[in-house]
């Protein structure tokens, strides 16, 4: 009879048909991700260095803010007593520890999770897109990954669009805040014409279908698709037409709390193999609406 605390599986690399305990897979997913974030400079991730450290990484407070986990959540899981972080802990922490798709598999696998099939959404973001975000900092610039779930924008963003830190879940979709509220209401400061706001609905529709037919697989997908069906007769409506197609980048006008109305271009840029979404806002450096992108970024968050 095997306790609980010490059951065991094979796993490869330890010795010919050696059993690895529970324990040790816990132990050994804590020091793993020790040794990621022991690895990743402060500047590597926007950050001072912070006076004296004894290691030249990341500090446990860094790492879990950068994750939108607890600080005890972390300990835990480094000193191998939490138990069985969830797939969206894991995708937060790879995106944090700016890991590269193998290593990203790797924590799935020493967590006993599978890890994200091709036929499934991927919310990772590789360390090259981080570092593109982290240094487009005079630009406004958002990530969502294929269904269009908000996973990472910059400071910029923030002042611009408002702070999406306090949203969770569905909230984060660009798909349910656009459909989830009443026809002529906005779900964020861009501002549509009737006729604008009615061909931009479509184009999500349009590249949710799109999204469905290349994740079959994607249950969040799915679930997501049926329930704006469900409580959005808009959705309802546009999904009945068919339509397959991609949303496209174009100027859009932005009205900020603090600074009015600015026109900015939109461009919509898509990464090769994750599918994420890089939503980037910029002006021309010599017009109005430059100087007032660089007053919002200067504002911050603190207009709301």
């Amino acid at each position: 009879m095997t306790d609980r605390g010490t059951s065991s599986t094979r796993q490869p690399g330890r010795g010919r048909g050696r059993l690895v305990t529970v324990n040790e897979q816990r132990e050994d997913l804590g020091t793993t991700i020790r040794a990621w974030r022991d690895r990743l400079s402060p500047s590597a991730v926007g950050l001072p260095p912070g006076g004296t450290r004894r290691s030249p990484g990341l500090r446990r407070e860094e790492a879990a803010a950068l994750a939108g986990i607890s600080v005890d959540y972390l300990v835990r899981l480094e000193q191998g007593r939490a138990v069985n972080p969830s797939a969206q802990v894991l995708a937060s922490l790879a995106r944090a520890l700016r890991l590269t798709p193998g290593e990203r598999d790797h924590l799935y696998r020493q967590a006993g999770h599978a890890p994200p099939s091709r036929t499934t959404i991927s919310a990772h973001i590789t360390p090259g897109v981080q570092r593109l975000i982290d240094r487009l900092a005079d630009a406004a610039v958002a990530v969502y990954d294929a269904s269009w779930t908000l996973i990472a924008w910059n400071r910029t963003w923030a002042a611009l669009m408002g702070d999406a830190s306090a949203l969770a879940g569905r909230d984060r979709n660009l798909a349910w805040r656009i459909f989830s509220v009443p026809s002529g209401e906005s779900a964020s400061r861009v501002v549509h014409s009737p006729q604008e706001a009615a061909q931009f609905e479509r184009s999500i529709v349009a590249d949710l279908r799109a999204v469905a037919g290349r994740y079959p697989d994607d249950l969040g997908v799915q679930h997501l698709i049926a329930d704006l069906r469900r409580v959005s007769p808009r959705f309802a409506e546009a999904w009945a037409l068919g339509e397959v197609g991609v949303s496209r980048s174009g100027p859009k006008i932005v009205r900020h709390p603090e600074v009015g109305e600015l026109t900015l271009d939109c461009d919509v840029l898509t990464v090769t193999g994750s599918d994420v979404r890089i939503i980037v806002y910029t002006a021309d450096p010599a017009s109005e609406d430059a100087s007032k992108l660089a007053l919002v970024a200067t504002i911050g968050v603190a207009s709301g």
